[in-house]
């Protein structure tokens, strides 16, 4: 069970949801802004991420973000238990994972291969709280790789064949495949949503990510 810590505020720039239409850009002032897409490319190398919900859901979003980043740990923490709870589970909607670690970010490709290396045991989204919840902790340390351990039994993970997966980089194909998705479609920040065909960057709020489900909803029943 991760555990609770104090995070350093976060700037969300408020305001109101504008949707313009049927053009091509959307703006949500609450928390970012949003760009219109074509269909997601996904190349043979391309890893289908880690997907929390039902095939049936109606809807997907599609979550672009870096274990390091303060803005994805901000939501991780604020916004997403709010929509694993009453758009997940309720079987509205699915989420799916994308790696997206960022070239300033040094700590990041060991947090990421840690959480892969969970998800190969099913426990993905367990050290995802742990990697958002303990950020300010292993941020600072300039080999995280033990805390990374602590997690990992903290979850219940088989210790030998998690440390073969991270001394192999086994995973470390697919993080690359992610983030180059992630820029085919046009993440440039994280975290960054994908949510029916819309491209939306920063930290949104819960309200925020229903507007955008619904509207998503509206575009499938016709």
């Amino acid at each position: 069970m991760a555990q609770s810590m104090n995070l350093k505020p976060f700037y969300v720039v408020l305001g109101v949801i504008a949707l313009v239409g049927a053009a091509a850009i959307w703006m949500a002032r609450t928390d970012g802004s949003a760009v219109e897409v074509g269909p997601t490319p996904v190349s043979a190398t391309s890893f289908p991420g880690h997907v929390l919900g039902s095939d049936s859901a109606a809807v997907e979003i599609v979550e672009y973000a870096d274990f390091e980043c303060g803005a994805c740990a901000h939501f991780a923490i604020l916004t997403l238990p709010d929509i694993k709870q009453r758009l997940v589970a309720t079987g509205r909607v699915r989420l799916r994972y994308r790696d997206f670690p960022l070239p300033g970010h040094s700590q990041s490709p060991a947090a990421h291969m840690a959480a892969a290396c969970a998800g190969e045991q099913g426990r993905f989204w367990e050290m995802a709280d742990q990697l958002y919840f303990g950020q300010q902790a292993w941020v600072r340390d300039r080999r995280p790789a033990r805390r990374f351990e602590q997690y990992a039994e903290a979850i219940g993970l088989d210790m030998k064949q998690y440390e073969d997966c991270v001394d192999e980089d086994r995973y470390a194909a697919q993080i690359a495949a992610g983030r180059e998705e992630g820029m085919t479609v046009g993440v440039n920040s994280t975290p960054s949503f994908l949510i029916g065909g819309l491209l939306v960057a920063g930290s949104i709020s819960y309200d925020s990510v229903v507007a955008l489900v619904r509207r998503a909803e509206g575009a499938t029943a016709r």
